[in-house]
């Protein structure tokens, strides 16, 4: 290596290195509070569509005001190719599983997730997604079974723990054809949280004073982006207004699983752009809580990538957007983060190590 190539490698590696710095506080120390930001299956490809879309409008996605960026390795305890449930869980807890588990190790046994260790801190809780809210993310960071489709259990431990707010889709779970042993979840329910099932009802509850709400806006999963309400920016807004009342902290999940199925559905390009810009405008609600709330964490990291994208041209140079699969892959994904603590998710990581990560520095928050 010659002299001038080595102070080259020298600068590179100080700019990488105060890159990574200017995401934390100027202590470089611990969060007060934790957003998470969850765009399932978006991979390096998602978010260069998601620019391109952002740069039409004459807009910047949110992310890039995040300094601190890296990537992520999603693989399994036992398998290369994730699924969700096990890809949560690497995230939630800090443990690769089996495919199909939600909260719990290879030996079935539970696993903390940073939520739960945020809980037991005394933090306030929450989860979003646009999704059951007994889907495979929300679920690992709330609950521990071997099956994903364990939702009726998955339901009672989130809403046992209690997770203090809870926004999203499954109002099919009240059902009594669909709980097994033919009981009836939602007075119990009803008694313990501020029920809504409307935007205009969550605009009162968040207003309201309440320490819990649970929110359940669709049968099931929400539908696309276009017709989406509450849009994920309202839900990730009023879970703000409801947790930062709590002057311990608090600790919040936001996923846009819309990202996960229409890149599964092979959707066409204006579709999937939606759904990656209903997320970064999340974060952007997010970003702006940490203005004013500068020891909050605030962390963007996919599961895993959907959809194999490619992103080749046509005879004009212009982006023809292309899948490999209607599956997952095992591609990195990308990953942002700014506040106290960031400069920890600088680089590769591990899908485990991020979730030890984030649970460390939640535990060890003042």
């Amino acid at each position: 290596m010659t002299r001038y190539h080595a102070r080259a490698a020298l600068l590179l590696f100080g700019m990488l290195y105060l890159t990574a710095c200017s995401g934390s506080d100027p202590q470089g120390s611990r969060p007060v509070s934790v957003i998470v930001l969850v765009p399932d299956g978006g991979g390096v490809a998602h978010w260069t569509l998601a620019q391109f879309a952002a740069e039409a409008m004459g807009e910047e996605l949110a992310v890039r005001e995040m300094p601190v960026a890296g990537l992520v390795h999603t693989r399994g305890w036992d398998h290369e190719v994730t699924g969700s449930a096990a890809a949560a869980t690497a995230l939630a807890t800090g443990t690769r599983t089996f495919v199909g588990a939600v909260g719990v190790g290879p030996d079935i046994l539970p696993r903390t997730s940073s939520l739960q260790v945020a809980h037991e801190r005394g933090w306030a809780t929450g989860l979003v997604t646009t999704a059951w809210v007994t889907d495979a993310t929300p679920a690992a960071f709330s609950a521990h079974v071997p099956d994903r489709s364990q939702m009726v259990e998955i339901f009672r431990q989130m809403t046992d723990l209690p997770v203090d707010v809870i926004l999203g889709g499954g109002q099919s779970i009240f059902q009594r054809a669909f709980v097994q042993d033919s009981m009836d979840l939602r007075p119990g329910i009803e008694e313990s949280y501020d029920y809504v099932e409307s935007p205009e009802d969550l605009t009162r509850a968040a207003g309201g004073g309440g320490a819990r709400v649970l929110g359940l806006f669709a049968p099931g999963s929400m539908p696309r982006v276009s017709a989406r309400t509450p849009s994920l920016v309202e839900m990730t807004g009023a879970a703000l207004q409801i947790l930062e009342r709590d002057p311990d902290g608090f600790f919040l999940l936001v996923e846009n699983e819309g990202v996960d199925t229409e890149f599964h559905a092979n959707a066409e390009r204006h579709i999937v752009e939606a759904e990656m810009l209903d997320l970064d405008a999340a974060v952007r609600v997010a970003l702006d809580f940490r203005e004013e709330h500068p020891g909050t964490l605030v962390l963007v990291v996919a599961d895993h990538e959907t959809g194999g994208v490619t992103l080749s041209n046509d005879d004009n140079r212009d982006i023809v957007l292309g899948y490999s699969t209607g599956y997952h892959t095992a591609a990195f994904v990308p990953l942002f983060a700014v506040g106290p603590g960031a400069e920890r998710f600088g680089g590769i990581l591990d899908n485990d190590e991020v979730g030890r990560i984030l649970k460390e520095l939640v535990g060890a928050a003042p």
